[in-house]
Parts: structure tokens; C-alpha cells; sequence
């Protein structure tokens, strides 16, 4: 029988060989707003997305493959499914635990080096400086370890995590994220709001 995550794994990551054909045919899916995308991923996944905001499906975490599975189902889903409302971020606590619960038993050491950028994406996601440290940390330790011609996503991928870390380190949290969490916004985010390159 079939790993439950197996359905999840193989439609984010596509059956492509290297990391640069993965990324040019699953990119759109990954980033951006794509109606037909977050249509595809409710009708598809909507009920294993609640479940694990619910706080289920702890088993999937007992492997590496399970865990990336899990995380991406509470951090990346919720974004598309729930997407400008605070449900989009609802998973995000659970998946930082599991992320640096993971973290400390090795788990990321099992995934290939694109799938393990998912995992450290969650940290990304934090609104926490010192996360975010570590999650440049860690796509730093992954850039060294991927061969110099599949690199340019990975160097994409430290560039965009150090422009998260800034922005941590300057105001604490994502200015982009307030009207959407009902946060007041201060004169200074909505200055820097109008910015290109302000939003994620």
C-alpha cells in the first residue's frame, strides 16, 4: 500500500529528473497567485490540509518523506487554500515544530536538496529574528552542497531568505501580513509597503 503523502509529494515536486527541470515545471505552482493552482490544491488536498490544522496526521512525521509531506501541508497549502485570510497562516506554528524537531534528529539530511528548501521555508516564515537566522544558515549549508550547475535556484532561494531576515531584523514582523491579521500598521510599514519587493 502506498505511503498516504505519496499523492502530495508527487504533484508538488512533478516526476522531472534534476532540480532545474523540477523548477521550471513546478515553479508556478510553488510561487505566485494562481487561481487554478489554489482551486486545484483545496479540491485535491483541502481535506488533509484541515486535518493536519487540526493537529492530525502526526504519524507522516515519523520519516523524512512524511514530515516534508506534513510540513508542506501546514505551511505551503495554507497559503494557497486560505490565501489572503488568517487561516493562510494557521499552520504555522505546528510546522515549525515540526520543522526544528526534524532539524535536531537529522531528517532534512535524508531529502534531496530541493525538497529540503520546503523545510526550511517554514523558518522563513517566521517572525521570529533569531528563526530566521537559521534559516539563512541553512540555505547556506544546502547551496554548498548542490553541484555548481543546478545552483542558481538555490543562490534565488538564500537571496530571497536573506530579504526576509531584513525585513525581521527591521520591523519585527511582515508589514504584508497586518491588514490581513487585523495588525495596525505603523507609519514607517506603510512607507516601506509601497516599496517594490515589500510583499511575499
Amino acid at each position: 500500500m502506498p505511503a498516504p503523502w505519496l499523492s502530495l509529494l508527487d504533484w508538488w515536486f512533478g516526476s522531472a529528473d534534476s532540480s532545474a527541470e523540477v523548477v521550471k515545471t513546478r515553479n508556478r505552482l510553488w510561487f505566485g497567485k494562481h487561481q487554478a493552482n489554489d482551486t486545484e490544491a483545496r479540491e485535491r488536498f483541502g481535506d488533509q490540509v484541515e486535518e493536519a490544522l487540526a493537529g492530525g496526521l502526526g504519524e507522516w512525521a515519523e520519516s523524512p518523506k512524511g514530515w516534508l509531506a506534513l510540513v508542506i501541508l501546514l505551511d505551503q497549502l495554507p497559503r494557497m487554500i486560505h490565501r489572503d485570510t488568517p487561516n493562510a497562516y494557521a499552520g504555522d506554528q505546528r510546522a515549525q515544530t515540526l520543522v526544528q524537531h526534524g532539524l535536531k534528529l537529522g531528517r532534512d539530511q535524508h531529502l534531496a536538496p530541493l525538497e529540503r528548501t520546503f523545510i526550511y521555508l517554514v523558518l522563513e516564515h517566521s517572525e521570529d529574528l533569531d528563526t530566521q537566522n537559521q534559516a539563512i544558515a541553512c540555505f547556506t549549508r544546502l547551496l554548498a552542497d548542490v553541484p555548481v550547475t543546478e545552483r542558481n535556484y538555490f543562490v534565488g532561494s538564500l537571496d530571497y531568505a536573506e530579504r526576509h531576515q531584513k525585513i525581521i531584523a527591521r520591523f519585527g514582523r511582515f508589514p504584508h501580513r497586518n491588514a490581513i491579521l487585523g495588525r495596525t500598521s505603523t507609519d514607517e510599514e506603510i512607507r516601506f509597503l509601497k516599496e517594490p519587493g515589500s510583499s511575499f
